[in-house]
């Protein structure tokens, strides 16, 4: 793990996942999930695809309605009702596609949620969205359209949008899988300076550079199960299960083709 991500700032878990089911008609998506985040760590998910791990993050801000078991996001159950908006005002989240408002600036696609969600004034809403297009490194461009931005630039207006709720969690769905492959090192940057500044981030991720460097632990997820997690290193370089040696041998020689 980089030494630039600093250690978790408390033991409580911010994200509780209990024995978590979720079936689609027949197919079973994820199977006796049990998960924690602590307040300030970073974890990676990992696995081959179609194996629950969107699904999985998807269920904490009830984008997917899981099937059984409980899921509880900064002291409050994630269920219908008040309690939901009350989580998804704490969770932000980042997905694959950057879901920006195409007819809106990337400014006012910054300040429009703290507007209308939070009823923060215009003026201190867009000094906030400001700051944060800054620091995504997108000065220069905060009064272009999605369509005038590389997909790059979008996924760090999306990063910016999400943390301008002031989310006590960030969910990434992919965030660079979209991405020309030049424009990956751009967002994980990104990424990795929010992960240095102590945000509590659950990261489903195909990038295991990213994952090793940046990642306090690393889920290997497969068959809607967790097979196994570890700090990084352990997990890459010594991993438990034959399920997880097999994928990582895999990804290993597909870099390598």
């Amino acid at each position: 793990m980089s030494q630039n991500t600093p250690a978790p700032s408390s033991a409580d878990p911010i994200i509780a996942m209990r024995n978590v089911e979720k079936h689609y008609g027949t197919f079973h998506a994820l199977q006796g999930v049990n998960l924690e985040v602590k307040r300030g760590e970073v974890v990676a998910i990992i696995g081959p695809s179609g194996s629950g791990k969107s699904t999985l993050i998807r269920c904490i801000n009830r984008l997917e309605t899981i099937s059984s078991g409980e899921i509880v996001v900064d002291g409050v159950k994630v269920e219908q009702g008040k309690n939901l908006a009350l989580v998804r005002a704490e969770v932000g989240m980042v997905f694959q596609q950057f879901n920006l408002f195409p007819h809106m600036t990337a400014l006012r696609n910054v300040a429009i949620a703290p507007i209308r969600v939070r009823g923060i004034a215009k003026a201190e809403a867009e000094k906030r969205a400001r700051q944060l297009l800054e620091r995504v490194g997108l000065g220069a461009h905060m009064e272009k359209f999605p369509d005038q931005l590389s997909g790059g630039q979008q996924q760090r207006v999306a990063i910016a949008r999400a943390l301008a709720m002031e989310p006590a969690v960030l969910l990434f769905d992919e965030p660079t899988s979209a991405l020309d492959p030049e424009m990956v090192g751009e967002v994980l940057d990104v990424m990795q300076s929010l992960a240095a500044t102590g945000v509590t981030m659950l990261v489903v991720t195909h990038e295991m550079g990213f994952a090793r460097r940046v990642a306090h632990r690393v889920v290997f997820m497969e068959s809607g199960q967790i097979i196994e997690q570890n700090a990084p290193d352990a997990l890459f370089d010594t991993p438990q299960t034959e399920r997880a040696k097999a994928f990582l041998s895999s990804i290993m020689h597909g870099a390598a083709g």
